[in-house]
């Protein structure tokens, strides 16, 4: 896209929104109140609304490399914070997608300078599930199965934010984990039993 032809298109989309409706911009001045929080990964084919065919308003998104929810990042926790503590959304969801430049980066064995604290985080992932990794010998599946366990863990970092634990003793709030396939353009559900994951380790994590 060329940067010259961005304004253009901007004058282009207001005009087509007050076609379909004079009052749009009225109606989205007025607020906000999404029910979903979307944490997703910041490559530029992945988009948060348009793969949802969601409209401005619908979705408070956060994105980053890798759609990760580290506790030590200001930005992430913030954004819980403000969307499950004022906002009042129903629905947190981490998506992370196949192909996923960070989740490759850490999968190899290279110094990548600054990335390097960050891409730690996916290593941990790797760490926590080495036995099952271990034993995919296909490296492309083997990613694929590392960006959905990257995704269960984000999922589950979130899980022991205390916004979370407030919010699922003051009112119904869930957490998905849905990972998006980039050559079909899919969106999945991975059905995490987190229950289950958390059984034995919540009391450790519990703080509400």
């Amino acid at each position: 896209m060329l940067i010259k032809n961005i304004f253009q298109n901007n004058q282009k989309w207001i005009s087509e929104k007050i076609k379909s409706d004079k009052e749009y911009f009225k109606k989205l001045s007025s607020g906000q109140s999404p029910e979903i929080l979307y944490i997703g990964c910041s490559d530029s084919r992945v988009s948060a609304e348009e793969l949802m065919g969601a409209n401005p308003g619908d979705i408070f998104v956060h994105r980053n490399i890798a759609n990760m929810v580290p506790n030590t990042d200001l930005s992430a926790m913030s954004v819980i914070n403000y969307a499950v503590s004022h906002l009042k959304v129903k629905h947190i969801v981490v998506c992370g997608h196949y192909d996923c430049g960070g989740v490759k980066a850490a999968m190899q064995s290279t110094d990548l300078g600054i990335l390097n604290p960050w891409l730690r985080n996916i290593r941990d992932v790797y760490r926590l599930h080495k036995s099952e990794l271990d034993l995919i010998n296909d490296g492309g599946l083997r990613h694929k199965r590392l960006v959905e366990l990257n995704i269960q863990e984000q999922c589950i970092n979130i899980i022991k934010t205390s916004d979370v634990q407030k919010a699922y003793k003051d009112r119904s709030i869930t957490v998905h984990g849905w990972v998006f396939d980039i050559h079909t353009g899919q969106l999945k559900d991975l059905k995490i039993d987190f229950d289950k994951i958390l059984e034995n380790i919540m009391e450790i994590y519990h703080i509400i």
